[in-house]
C-alpha cells in the first residue's frame, strides 16, 4: 500500500469547491483507487454531483465518506463555509470490500461481495443519525463480521444526512472493511474526567434515574461532583455528564450522555438515554482543560505503540472522527484539536468530520474522538 495523498478546499460556493476538487484530483497519484470525502454541511445540495465528479476526473470507483458540521484536513478544522477534505489510498482490491447500505432490519441490501475470506475485519462506517434503529445496525454489523473492529461516525447535516459507499446513500449504515493486511492503529479519547467509582441503578423509569446503590440518585450524583447545595449543582450543571459503563469493562470505558434535567424533591435526574435498574454508571466532569488531558492521554499512548519495536511504525494517512461538541466548542477556534495530533503523531495525510455519534468498536458514543491511523 503505497503512501496517502490529501487536500482540501473551502470556497464561498459549492460550485466553486467541485471545480477545485476536480483540478486538484488531476495532481492526484495514478495509482490511488480509493477516496475518503468528508463535506460540511453547506455542500449537502451538492453532495451527489460532487462524488459524480470526482469519479469523473479521478477515475476512482471506490469512496467512502459523508457529510458534517464542520471537516477535518491535516492541521485544520472547517466550518461554515462550502468546503470538502480528500484522502486518496491505493489498496489491493483484494483486500477491502465495499459495504452497501444496512436497512432498518439489519440486512445487507446487495450483500458484501468478499474478495476473499478475511480473518480478521477493519471497518469505517457512516450511518444516518435520525433512524432509531443505528444502534442495534452497528452491534449485528459487528456480530456478523467475527473477529471485526468498526469505527466511524453519523452524518451532521441540517438537511440531507448522505453518506457515501461507492454511490449516494442515506438511512441506514454504510463503508468499507478492509483485511487483516491493511494495517491499523486505532483509539478514542472521551473528553472527560470520570470522578468516583462505578455505580449500581438500583431502580430507573425510562429515562430517570431514581436510586443509585439504594441511595436517592441525585444525592449520590452530588456527593461524586463534591456539589455541596442545589444552587452550585445548577451553577455546574453544563459540565456535568453520565457516562454509561460498558459491560465487562473498567471505569474508563463508558458513553458519555447528557443530564438533562433533575428534581430537587424527588432528589432524581434524568439523562438523554434510557436507563435500566442493574445499569452501571459513573459521572463525569467534561470542561477544555479535561478534554485536553484525555485528548493528549489517547495521543501519548498511540505513539507507545506506533513505536514498540526499535524500527516503529511509518503512518501511512489517518481518519479522525470527532464529536460537533469538541473542536471549536471546546478546544479554542484555531483548529486546536486537530494540531493536537500533527503535534504529538507528527505530519501525515488527514481527514475527517464532526459527527453526530461517533463511532469505536461496536458502540455509538457522544462528545468522542476517534483516531484510525492507518500504518
Amino acid at each position: 500500500m503505497e503512501n496517502f495523498f490529501s487536500f482540501s478546499s473551502q470556497h464561498d460556493s459549492a460550485k466553486n469547491v467541485i471545480n477545485d476538487c476536480v483540478h486538484q484530483l488531476g495532481t492526484a497519484p495514478t495509482d490511488a483507487n480509493f477516496g475518503f470525502i468528508y463535506t460540511t454541511d453547506s455542500m449537502t445540495a451538492n453532495f451527489p454531483e460532487l462524488i459524480k465528479q470526482c469519479k469523473a476526473a479521478s477515475g476512482i470507483k471506490h469512496w467512502v465518506g459523508t457529510i458534517g458540521l464542520g471537516i477535518i484536513t491535516t492541521n485544520k478544522e472547517i466550518y461554515d463555509k462550502p468546503a470538502a477534505s480528500i484522502m486518496l489510498a491505493n489498496f489491493d482490491e483484494n483486500e477491502f470490500a465495499m459495504m452497501p447500505s444496512v436497512n432498518n432490519q439489519g440486512e445487507l441490501t446487495s450483500g458484501i461481495h468478499w474478495p476473499h475470506e478475511f480473518a480478521t475485519n477493519f471497518g469505517v462506517i457512516h450511518g444516518d443519525p435520525f433512524n432509531d434503529e443505528t444502534q442495534n445496525l452497528i452491534e449485528d454489523l459487528q456480530q456478523q463480521l467475527e473477529n471485526g473492529f468498526i469505527v466511524g461516525g453519523l452524518t451532521s447535516s441540517r438537511s440531507k444526512q448522505y453518506q457515501v459507499s461507492n454511490d449516494v446513500v442515506s438511512g441506514g449504515i454504510s463503508g468499507v472493511v478492509f483485511s487483516e493486511e491493511i494495517g491499523v492503529v486505532t483509539n478514542l479519547s472521551q473528553g472527560c474526567s470520570p470522578v468516583g467509582v462505578k455505580h449500581t441503578i438500583t431502580k430507573a423509569s425510562e429515562n430517570t434515574a431514581l436510586t443509585i446503590d439504594k441511595k436517592p440518585a441525585l444525592e449520590v450524583m452530588m456527593h461524586d461532583m463534591g456539589v455541596s447545595n442545589y444552587k452550585e449543582l445548577s451553577d455546574n450543571a453544563n459540565e456535568i455528564f453520565a457516562g454509561l459503563c460498558i459491560p465487562g469493562s473498567d471505569k474508563s470505558d463508558y458513553t458519555i450522555r447528557n443530564i438533562v434535567g433533575f428534581d430537587i424533591s424527588h432528589n432524581i435526574f434524568a439523562i438523554n438515554d434510557f436507563l435500566a435498574d442493574d445499569d452501571e454508571i459513573i459521572f463525569c466532569n467534561r470542561n477544555e482543560q479535561a478534554a485536553i488531558d484525555d485528548m493528549q492521554h489517547m495521543l501519548d499512548n498511540m505513539a507507545k505503540r506506533l513505536n514498540k519495536d526499535s524500527s516503529g511504525y511509518q503512518i501511512k494517512g489517518g481518519i479522525y472522527v470527532s464529536c460537533m461538541g469538541r473542536g471549536r466548542e471546546q478546544f479554542g477556534n484555531d483548529s486546536e484539536e486537530i494540531k493536537l495530533i500533527h503535534k504529538t503523531l507528527g505530519d501525515f495525510p488527514l481527514t475527517g468530520f464532526f459527527a453526530n455519534g461517533e463511532i469505536h468498536h461496536n458502540k455509538l458514543y457522544g462528545y468522542t474522538g476517534v483516531l484510525t491511523l492507518f500504518i
